[in-house]
């Protein structure tokens, strides 16, 4: 494993110097052995290492490659991961959404453009308390989704994305059991809306915190409910 670690360790530093760009071909696999000092083996398996989360791309028949190296091409790895979630680790997530999205909120207060903003009424403005709730969820996830493209972070982006999908199942429950939470949850992102629209940065922050604490809040007491979650 020390050896594959430190085959690992050399390919990364190659790319992060700038000997390999991004898009570009990695030598052949002797040559690159002879270079960097490696037994064959040892690189065989750095480079499998480095495919699975996306820095490398083998092509049969072609060479193995630096991939794009875009962050939410290098984050699907997390995207992956978050897919096994538990139920009970779902608190976590949320506590992580609410240190990254107020700030996400924030930034997007100062950096959208008019545009942006319009298209992000444009999701405000296609549901009610009325629609059913899983498409309310959906329209949700994209009124996030789209703060966080026009905070202008494409890292903070795709982890604000990778963050928000373990917690829907939850907020499809809250929707369904909370009184008044669709009524709150529409009115929390009026208000976040309004903030970004008038560039108030602070006034975003805080109604983001308010509108993810508040889900937060409420998975704390219906965990500890007999039924918790466990009900569909």
């Amino acid at each position: 494993m020390a050896l594959t670690d430190e085959a690992i360790g050399k390919i990364k530093e190659m790319i992060i110097s700038g000997r390999v760009r991004p898009g570009e071909k990695l030598p052949r696999e002797a040559d690159l052995a002879a270079e960097l000092g490696l037994s064959r083996n040892s690189l065989r398996e750095a480079v499998k290492a480095l495919t699975l989360v996306n820095v490398l791309d083998v092509r049969q028949g072609d060479g193995t490659y630096a991939t794009s190296l875009a962050p939410s091409l290098l984050l699907e790895a997390l995207s992956f991961i978050v897919d096994f979630h538990r139920d009970d680790t779902v608190l976590d997530f949320l506590e992580v959404r609410r240190i990254l999205e107020p700030s996400a909120t924030a930034l997007a207060a100062a950096r959208m453009s008019d545009a942006d903003c319009t298209e992000l009424g444009k999701v405000l403005e296609s549901v009610t308390s009325s629609t059913p709730v899983e498409e309310l969820v959906a329209a949700d996830l994209e009124f996030h989704r789209l703060i966080a493209l026009g905070a202008g972070n494409p890292v903070l982006a795709s982890l604000v994305d990778n963050m928000s999908a373990p917690t829907i199942r939850a907020r499809v429950w809250r929707g369904m059991t909370e009184r008044g939470a669709l009524d709150r949850t529409l009115a929390e992102h009026r208000a976040i809306y309004d903030a970004i629209r008038a560039h108030d940065g602070n006034l975003a922050r805080s109604w983001a915190t308010v509108h993810v604490a508040g889900i937060e809040s409420w998975l704390r007491t219906a965990l500890a409910a007999p039924l918790g979650l466990e009900r569909d």
